[in-house]
């Protein structure tokens, strides 16, 4: 699946994003909006991790099939 099918369909997959990433708020998500690079942030703000750290685990959550 490609990332682009993701922020298509944020409002159904936001649910699965809050499950993997539990620190985000709903208007963090909201403000999100699907932008890949937005949740990169999101994801390094809440979780002190590295930007290359973020992208790994968008990628494999998104290769997951988030099905």
């Amino acid at each position: 699946m490609n990332w682009d099918t993701v922020a298509g369909n944020w409002t159904q997959f936001k649910g699965k994003v809050k499950e993997q990433w539990g620190k985000l708020t709903d208007d963090q998500l909201d403000m999100i909006a699907g932008q890949r690079d937005q949740l990169a942030g999101k994801i390094q703000e809440a979780y002190g991790i590295s930007k290359d750290e973020a992208e790994d685990q968008i990628t494999r959550f998104k290769n997951r099939g988030l099905h």
